[in-house]
């Protein structure tokens, strides 16, 4: 095997890169093996991604014998799909197009990765001297109890930190508990709770250039996932007060408010805010979303300027510290942020006005036209004059908590804002996946190391 120099491609990538080229060829190969049961599969494949997508929409969007009519369809046509493939005999050839695809991306994404920029591709820390002080504010009933599961109170004191219990039975000013850990000479802040409760404390932290601690011990541990930290063992995360290292975060600000992780604008925000959806969630959503949806009575919609890009009329806007490395409006709860020091707010603007742009929505992904995805400095929001946004108060999610902000809404970013204490060993350190390019797959294929390159 010949050595590749740093950088170059090695020997495994050019094989993985043929694999992908093979097995790409062989499921066309698998669909063409009967001209008639490959454009069978290629075409009802197509159609029923369509009928599945246009009937979530009318599912969605409409009451009555529609919303009926919608269900069917979304359901039915997969599985009509499914039954065309049965009784046509062509579900084998199917089957083996979809593995050989499977293997294709696969191997593409392995061949195209570069141990070099997936280095780059994360945040570093710096080594961190060891606080003396360390002041921990814990919620007891964050995350269905992990603070008492985890025995996290014991283990933070056994380090030298002295934990603050949040007292439930009556509100209490997060802000101000921190403030006057600060005041009583706390050189360390941090947080046993969810997203929205860290960044408060985050907020003094930085106005106070304390390092700051992220214990996961919420329910879904956005911010905790981000950086890395293990969101099944809270506990873990106590390591960086004996052993840990220091990242520079960028810190996010909606209408002077912090945020770690996302602003939510639109339908999300307006069902968060109903009374019924703590208890019901699925079941309010269904409930108010035609209302949300439609562009007539009742649906709001908003206007945003994205630094100097104008979106009008979205039915849904999502501003993020720092963008997502897959950009899918309904897979951030499980994406990936692979850095928060990038200084730049992700925006993600959806507006679908009906069936069929659900349907290109559903085929097209992020190349639809109802789907922006963009990244900015600042960005403006205001009610969409031709919406029913009264008044000049508009429904936000700031990290999943329920506000109502008047507009405009501004969000802003401070770069490096906050100074962010972690264990050496992250887990959850994961590089961000390469972008597919199939140019760039066929010229490695066919490379070798003796084959000039254009500088």
């Amino acid at each position: 095997m010949t050595a590749s120099g740093p950088g170059e491609p090695t020997e495994s990538a050019r094989q993985l890169a043929r694999w992908a080229l093979a097995a790409a060829a062989g499921a066309v190969v698998a669909l063409l093996t009967a001209l008639t049961s490959g454009i069978l599969i290629l075409l009802t494949g197509i159609v029923g991604l369509v009928a599945s997508a246009m009937g979530i929409w009318w599912f969605l969007a409409h009451r009555g014998p529609v919303r009926v009519f919608g269900a069917i369809l979304a359901v039915g046509a997969p599985l009509a799909v499914l039954v065309l493939y049965v009784v046509g005999g062509v579900w084998g050839n199917a089957l083996v197009a979809l593995g050989l695809w499977g293997v294709a991306l696969g191997c593409a994404r392995t061949a195209l990765r570069r141990p070099d920029r997936e280095r780059n591709a994360l945040m570093r820390g710096a080594p961190a001297a060891r606080p003396r002080r360390p002041v921990l504010i814990m919620n007891p009933k964050s995350g269905g109890g992990k603070v008492g599961r985890f025995g996290l109170v014991a283990r933070a004191e056994a380090l030298g930190a002295r934990v603050v219990l949040l007292d439930l039975s009556a509100e209490t000013d997060v802000t101000a508990l921190a403030r006057k850990a600060v005041a009583d000479g706390a050189d360390l802040l941090g947080v046993a709770g969810g997203d929205g409760t860290q960044a408060l404390v985050a907020a003094v932290a930085a106005e106070h250039d304390l390092p700051f601690l992220v214990i996961s011990a919420g329910t879904r541990n956005h911010f905790a996932m981000d950086l890395g930290l293990d969101r099944t063992d809270p506990a873990t995360c106590l390591d960086a007060l004996t052993d840990g290292e220091e990242l520079r975060v960028d810190l996010g600000s909606v209408a002077g408010r912090p945020f770690v992780n996302t602003v939510s604008f639109g339908v999300y925000a307006d069902v968060v805010q109903r009374p019924e959806y703590r208890d019901a969630k699925a079941g309010t959503a269904v409930d108010v979303l035609p209302d949300l949806l439609q562009g007539g009575e009742g649906g709001r919609r908003l206007d945003a300027t994205v630094d100097t890009v104008r979106l009008p009329a979205q039915q849904a806007l999502l501003v993020s510290n720092n963008p997502y490395a897959a950009p899918d409006p309904f897979g951030i709860a499980s994406a990936h942020r692979p850095r928060l020091d990038r200084g730049e707010l992700g925006v993600i603007g959806i507006r679908v006005d009906g069936a069929a742009q659900a349907a290109e929505l559903a085929v097209r992904g992020t190349q639809a036209a109802g789907l922006n995805v963009l990244t900015a400095r600042k960005v403006h929001v205001v009610g969409n004059p031709g919406s029913s946004v009264d008044g000049g108060l508009i429904s936000v999610a700031v990290d999943g908590e329920a506000l109502t902000l008047p507009t405009p809404v501004v969000c802003t970013l401070r770069p490096g804002a906050l100074r962010v204490l972690v264990p050496r060993d992250r887990p959850g350190t994961v590089p961000p996946l390469p972008p597919l390019d199939w140019r760039r797959i066929t010229t490695l294929a066919f490379d070798t190391p003796d084959t000039p390159r254009t500088p």
